[in-house]
């Protein structure tokens, strides 16, 4: 299901009351429970790729493919643009985007085992290309990224669902951060100016997190949002959306160039 861009604050609004409201947190998997197989190690396969999976590494879910399908068939455009795989995890995004030919790829990730495995992976399956440089960075959110930099295509699949205590720290670290990291990605990308003239940014989420909230966050900072993907997940619990994000029109900027 594909809406048009919301236009105005009206649109915004028709949007966010669109969106499902936010639902009572639940406890994420603990030790012992389906969460045990991440401190393993396992294998993963996507586009006839063979990827090892670290323990303490997540193997992507079926909300993360939502964005790798839409990268491997160009919906997502990269090819001679700088992107950015924020949480880029096990490092297909990293991947895709390498084969398809991104000016610049940066791979980020809070977890450094995470960006460890994404670029080792990028350098098996990517190699050295004189057309795409791979930049692995370990932090929180864009806080190592540099100063100058300016980003074409960001994606990112937030911890967004609202945190339970007691849960395994390692399952928390992505499934319960809540709507704040969400928020603090849009401060960051609009305060720095991260986002370069004609950029996107895909984000990508369930009914588990507070999407009024973040949406509404994002539009208050100047994002113009969205939904370009909405489907049941195949548990059938909740759905997966995804939402694109432009810049406003700058009518200050525009009528000096008229």
């Amino acid at each position: 299901m594909t809406h048009r861009p919301a236009a105005s604050q009206d649109d915004v609004s028709d949007l966010l009351r669109s969106l499902p409201e936010a639902q009572p947190p639940r406890s994420a998997p603990g030790p012992g429970g389906p969460s045990s197989a991440l401190h393993t190690t396992r294998r993963y396969g996507y586009n006839g790729w063979d990827l090892t999976v670290p323990a303490g590494v997540f193997e992507p879910d079926e909300t993360s493919r939502v964005v790798h399908d839409r990268l491997l068939d160009g919906t997502i455009a990269v090819r001679g643009r700088s992107y950015a795989a924020m949480g880029v995890g096990l490092g297909v995004e990293a991947v895709i985007a390498g084969t398809r030919g991104a000016r610049e790829v940066w791979a980020s990730d809070i977890h450094p085992d995470s960006v460890a495995t994404a670029a080792a992976h990028y350098r098996r399956l990517v190699g050295d290309r004189s057309d795409t440089v791979l930049h692995p960075l370990a932090c929180h959110l864009f806080e190592e990224f540099p100063s100058a930099c300016r980003l074409d295509a960001i994606t990112f699949n937030p911890p967004a669902a609202d945190p339970r205590p007691g849960d395994d720290p390692t399952v928390v670290r992505n499934f319960r951060v809540g709507a704040e990291i969400v928020t603090r990605f849009f401060d960051q990308i609009a305060d720095r100016e991260l986002l370069a003239p004609g950029g996107e940014i895909h984000l990508v989420m369930t009914g588990a997190a507070d999407l009024r909230r973040i949406v509404g966050h994002g539009a208050d900072r100047g994002f113009r949002p969205e939904v370009v993907h909405r489907g049941p997940r195949e548990d059938g619990d909740r759905h997966t959306l995804l939402f694109r994000f432009v810049r406003h029109a700058q009518p200050d900027r525009e009528a000096g160039h008229a």
